[in-house]
């Protein structure tokens, strides 16, 4: 059985500068291609498959502050917006990583979001521990993000509350040091600092299915104590009804 992975980073505002979007933007591809041989070249994203693969580029700082300088990836006043492939055609060889910095608004928040290829329970190449953990690590290390998270799109619907950012878990969630220390947790759960960003929970060492019931169970019951903890908040504080 295959299912749909994908990880995400939220932070809230944080207006910052072109070359500040684009030194983290610089950092995280480098550690991402530290992480597989699959994320060490990328492509803009076009509405054309031929086009994208035209479309080479190397993650540089100076290569983000160009893109940043583009109408195209300007949201505004208000931050930067950017997305690449790794143009890899075949589901179960590439990926895709597409993300907001920059804004300073108040009730949407800033998010990374990289999308895993679709690989079967057993023949994991880029949806294992080592390749998964480290993806986490970079954006945690170059985005500082609030809380982050690496899940199956069926984990989500079963835990999210209505999609609450901040407020579930996956199969790795990464919590900033802002957010409280996390206690210890039952086994298999892995507690792991993240330098002096955060800490990263990695519930099992084997990928986390929702169509595994312990795998379910042990989430629930990770969340429950991860939410007894104070840990488990909003990312960002919704708009206040008009009055």
């Amino acid at each position: 059985m295959s299912e749909s992975y994908g990880a995400g980073a939220y932070w809230g505002r944080r207006p910052e500068s072109v070359e500040e979007c684009a030194r983290r933007a610089e950092t995280f591809f480098r550690l991402m291609a530290e992480c597989h041989p699959n994320y060490a070249r990328w492509y803009e994203q076009s509405n054309s498959i031929r086009k994208a693969l035209q479309l080479g580029f190397e993650p540089t700082r100076e290569t983000f502050v160009r893109f940043f300088g583009r109408k195209k990836y300007q949201s505004g006043n208000d931050g930067f917006h950017f997305s690449a492939w790794t143009g890899r055609e075949k589901q179960d060889q590439g990926g895709m990583v597409m993300f907001n910095c920059g804004s300073k608004a108040e009730f949407s928040p800033n998010v990374l979001r990289l999308f895993f290829p679709t690989e079967p329970l057993g023949h994991e190449r880029m949806l294992s521990s080592p390749v998964v953990s480290g993806i986490m690590r970079a954006m945690a290390v170059a985005w500082e993000p609030e809380w982050a998270l690496a899940t199956a799109d069926g984990l989500w619907d079963q835990l999210s509350n209505g999609s609450r950012l901040g407020c579930f878990i996956g199969w790795m969630t990464y919590f900033s040091r802002e957010r409280g220390e996390v206690a210890p947790l039952p086994a298999p759960v892995r507690v792991e600092p993240v330098g002096d960003k955060g800490t990263l929970v990695i519930l099992t060492p084997e990928r986390l299915t929702p169509s595994n019931p312990e795998h379910v169970a042990l989430a629930r019951r990770v969340q429950t104590l991860l939410e007894e903890q104070g840990l488990l908040r909003l990312v960002i504080q919704p708009r206040p009804a008009p009055t």
